[in-house]
């Protein structure tokens, strides 16, 4: 029986790194007793798989994890619940939005998700002038930018990366500075662009400032767009729900 979680990543956690909130996972499957299917070999491990890694600092309300139950030890396990059982096994400010059992075909996170929307908050310009970077940016053929890879500095055309962008408008940040807030649709693949890659692509000028992921795309051979959470899935929440948290 395989399912996927839904959960968020908010507050002072965000400043915990992908490896910590996997072990704060491990901790909350095992105070909740929930009967994970395991790998066979000397080393057993649980067979549960993240999606994409959250850099560390960043906020999210659209985290995946997918998790198979040994089929023996499910009777009697009802979906519904699991969100609150394992949000109160949790640390604060990991909350487990939406459990849904999916078919087995499914392919892992890591393959399926194809684009991300992010919440920026950015520092060194007003809202005009990045407007006008973002013009800019979306008209140009081609940006290339030096980021780091495996320690090497490589050169990267950024520009197929970056799918929208929605310039909101003036928020204010927590140390009192008057920032811009953008939405961003960023792919994941060849290679996927980090929000501060992002930024930098728009102008050398911008500082991020909180970042916050909002949605993972898969994308379909059709042209569809989903969502990994499928709305038909057993123990999915009702449409509004999922609209109210994303």
């Amino acid at each position: 029986m395989r399912i996927r979680v839904k959960f968020s990543k908010t507050g002072k956690i965000r400043w915990t790194s992908h490896r910590d909130l996997a072990r704060m996972w491990e901790r909350a499957f095992r105070r909740t007793e929930l009967p994970l299917a395991y790998s066979v070999g000397f080393s057993p491990r649980p067979k549960v798989s993240f999606g994409l890694a959250l850099s560390t600092g960043h906020e999210s309300v659209a985290e995946y994890l997918d998790l198979e139950l040994d089929p023996a030890k499910v009777e009697g396990l009802e979906l519904d619940a699991l969100p609150q059982r394992l949000t109160a096994a949790l640390p604060e400010g990991v909350d487990v939005i939406a459990v849904v059992r999916i078919d087995d075909r499914h392919d892992s996170l890591q393959h399926e998700v194809s684009s991300t929307t992010f919440e920026i908050t950015a520092a060194g310009a007003t809202v005009g002038e990045l407007r006008t970077f973002v013009a800019q940016a979306l008209a140009a053929p081609s940006i290339v930018i030096t980021r780091e890879r495996k320690g090497q500095a490589v050169t990267d055309d950024v520009r197929p990366a970056i799918l929208s962008v929605d310039v909101c408008g003036e928020v204010a940040a927590d140390d009192g500075r008057t920032c811009v807030q953008l939405v961003a649709e960023l792919a994941t693949r060849p290679r996927g662009l980090r929000p501060a890659e992002f930024l930098s692509a728009l102008s050398s000028s911008l500082e991020e400032v909180r970042v916050r992921r909002t949605n993972q795309w898969i994308s379909r051979a059709d042209g569809a767009r989903e969502d990994p959470l499928p709305p038909d899935a057993e123990g999915a929440p009702p449409a509004q729900l999922l609209e109210r948290v994303s």
